[in-house]
């Protein structure tokens, strides 16, 4: 599975918009900030249209905004969330890149783990199955060795007296005829 990650670099838009703070034109920096977030809701669409493709792909993507002013000004906006709900797209700068990854990392990591789990339940639940099998049929061997263990013992305890009686009265007849 892949996980669709593409930078955009809106500089020039970006740069509008500071130019119009500096100048300090209330209705230019509303015109500059629309025109630039229209700008980022564009490549996110754009990621979301060509990227995003489950099951080859994670569903989301993440869109990386090189300058840590760009970042900023979307973060402030709340269009991060918007972005993240209509185009299921995140926002990452240069401080917030190598986190978001770590932590999809660990997410990765853990359903691996479940997963493995969860095979590993299913193998005991057949192992449980297959021991109460074996342990009945060990049950029934025991039990068989028991009633040969009986058997010898009749046979030997019962027809070894009764061998012993006939030898020790063959033995006293012996004794009455030379005694």
């Amino acid at each position: 599975m892949l996980l669709p990650i593409d930078s955009k670099f809106p500089g020039d838009t970006y740069a509008a918009l500071q130019d119009a703070i500096d100048s300090g034109d209330s209705e230019k920096v509303k015109e500059a900030r629309k025109i630039l977030y229209r700008t980022i809701r564009n490549c996110a669409k754009d990621i979301h249209e060509k990227y995003i493709s489950p099951p080859y792909t994670t569903n989301f993507g993440i869109l990386f905004l090189p300058f840590e002013g760009i970042y900023a000004e979307i973060a402030n906006s709340g269009l991060i969330e918007v972005l993240q709900r209509e185009e299921q797209v995140n926002i990452a700068g240069p401080s917030t890149m190598a986190a978001f990854l770590n932590a999809l990392q660990m997410g990765f990591q853990t359903l691996a783990i479940q997963k493995r789990s969860n095979e590993v339940w299913e193998v005991l639940g057949v192992v449980k199955t297959e021991f109460q099998t074996f342990s009945d049929a060990l049950e029934r061997t025991q039990k068989h060795m028991r009633q040969v263990d009986d058997d010898l013992e009749k046979l030997v305890g019962t027809r070894t007296r009764q061998m012993n009686r006939q030898l020790n009265r063959i033995t006293e007849q012996d004794n009455k005829i030379t005694g």
